[in-house]
């Protein structure tokens, strides 16, 4: 009797764990790379966490393209075979995922963009910081110091972020809302301009190694669009033997802590906050409404993009910026500890006043 009794037990737990395995609702986060340190070491952690809260029964991967857009086609498509209930999608190239996106539609798997665009294909919703309050951010910061440079004209290096992407276009709008009467003005001339593909750091440095190089060096300012580019400014800097204040770099994004480190050394002026954790918990009140079949909660869209297909609910996030006399912010908004922010860095002004 104990047997058949143990028997029924263990053939009891096997059905559970069969239903189990069937119920459990499969999402995908697939990431663009991994350049960009942020989606990795925050983005990717802080929605699970979120999705565990919320949505216990969801069985969450994470993926990461590495960069390759080919490679995230393949990821969606195995995504989609392996019985996905949704795909959160930060793109790795804008413009190359309309095809992935299709596969998505076809197999009636709904599709959330994750931060970066995607062009031309359905998507359900896109959780994405304000970007051309991002712009406006940077551009603002900017024109406040040109201003107060004592020279005509500002010599002025534009690093942008990837081309094509709605992002990287909201961002040059929003700058050239403070940056174009300068130029038109002559107070600001633009000696050096590039994208940069798929916000490559590396990119980055070269281009502003080249852009001195080509100007003997006369460049002040150093434009980027997030904290990879703009590190990609500070690395050339580095490189050919600057010092921290010699150049203006601004533009900075995300408040990544190595960015923070440059802010703190005088490196780097600026960083665009924007609390990654309230990004994905917000992705994931979206994705559980969806998988709950109430679709996206209309409380939260407070916007839409236009992705070339059809304009897409937004749920923009507000930002800001986040400079030395700030810096505690992100300490006191939980995103970094002043420990993390000064790790190495401990001899500067802004560590020692808070350590």
């Amino acid at each position: 009797m104990k047997g058949l009794l143990a028997a029924f037990l263990v053939s009891a737990a096997s059905l559970a764990g069969a239903a189990h395995a069937q119920t459990a609702e499969k999402v995908f986060f697939l990431l663009p790379n991994t350049t960009t340190i942020r989606f990795e070491s925050r983005d990717a952690p802080f929605f699970v966490e979120a999705m565990k809260e919320m949505r216990p029964n969801a069985e969450v991967t994470v993926q990461n393209a590495q960069g390759d857009p080919q490679q995230q086609q393949k990821q969606i498509e195995d995504a989609i075979t392996q019985g996905a209930k949704l795909i959160l999608l930060t793109s790795a190239d804008a413009n190359l995922v309309a095809g992935g996106m299709a596969a998505a539609q076809s197999a009636g798997v709904p599709l959330v963009l994750y931060d970066h665009d995607a062009v031309g294909g359905k998507a359900e919703a896109h959780v994405v910081f304000d970007s051309l309050a991002v712009g406006q951010a940077q551009g603002k910061r900017a024109a406040e110091l040109i201003g107060k440079m004592d020279k005509t004209p500002v010599k002025v290096a534009r690093v942008k972020g990837n081309q094509g992407e709605y992002g990287t276009g909201q961002y040059e709008k929003g700058q050239d809302e403070f940056l174009k009467p300068l130029i038109d003005s002559g107070k600001v001339k633009v000696v050096c301009e590039q994208y940069t593909q798929n916000w490559d750091p590396t990119l980055a440095q070269s281009f502003a190694e080249d852009c001195l190089t080509k100007n003997g060096g006369d460049v002040d300012v150093f434009l980027g669009m997030n904290d990879g580019t703009t590190g990609g400014s500070v690395a050339a800097l580095l490189s050919q033997g600057y010092k921290p204040g010699d150049k203006l770099v601004t533009g900075g994004q995300d408040a990544t802590v190595e960015a923070l480190r440059y802010v703190a050394q005088g490196w780097q002026d600026n960083s665009v906050l924007k609390d990654l954790k309230v990004e994905a918990t917000e992705a994931a009140k979206v994705v559980t409404s969806i998988l709950d079949g109430k679709g996206v909660p209309q409380e939260l869209v407070n916007g839409k993009v236009n992705n070339q297909f059809m304009d897409v609910p937004a749920i923009l996030l507000p930002v800001e910026n986040i400079t030395k006399d700030n810096l505690g912010e992100v300490v006191t908004k939980g995103v970094w500890t002043w420990k993390e922010i000064c790790q190495g860095i401990e001899s500067t002004e802004v560590c020692k006043a808070n350590m």
